[in-house]
């Protein structure tokens, strides 16, 4: 492999709820923390830095906002930022009949060796896999999968 930016991350999952309390999930730690890290230090908004944490693993991200289109965009980095390790996630939501919501997720901009970006790539794929599910169960039926603290 010699291009590592080619290496991106898609995920994609329809959740049957309005495409303004989709979005709002993903915005409000609040919800959030329902389905994904366990605590944050503030919403997501335009041009905000925040901290997501999951004090289960003992680990955390540095989250900076690059654009914030409500009920339409969410573009982020994320990681280390000091190492030099972090990448972009943006997030779509895109409304669907019958109050549906399809959202996607797309990662890149992986740092590091060839190997060490597939391993990135591909711990994210199954992360962003989880989040998606877990976001769905919890907004369509109000069921906490616990999917995150549980996948060690």
């Amino acid at each position: 492999m010699t291009d590592k930016d080619a290496i991106v991350v898609n995920q994609q999952m329809v959740i049957r709820r309005p495409v303004s309390e989709v979005f709002r999930a993903f915005v409000d730690p609040e919800i959030t923390t329902r389905f994904w890290f366990n605590r944050s230090s503030g919403p997501l908004a335009s041009g905000a830095s925040v901290k997501w944490f999951w004090d289960i693993y003992g680990v955390s991200a540095d989250v900076r906002v690059l654009e914030l289109d409500p009920d339409a965009r969410i573009l982020i980095e994320w990681g280390d930022f000091e190492a030099g390790d972090a990448s972009t996630v943006d997030f779509t939501f895109e409304a669907r009949p019958d109050e549906r919501t399809l959202v996607r997720v797309v990662n890149s901009g992986f740092t590091g060796d060839a190997e060490t970006v597939i391993a990135t790539a591909l711990d994210s794929m199954g992360g962003f896999s989880l989040v998606l599910a877990a976001a769905k169960a919890w907004l369509e039926h109000g069921v906490d999968l616990h999917i995150v603290a549980d996948k060690s």
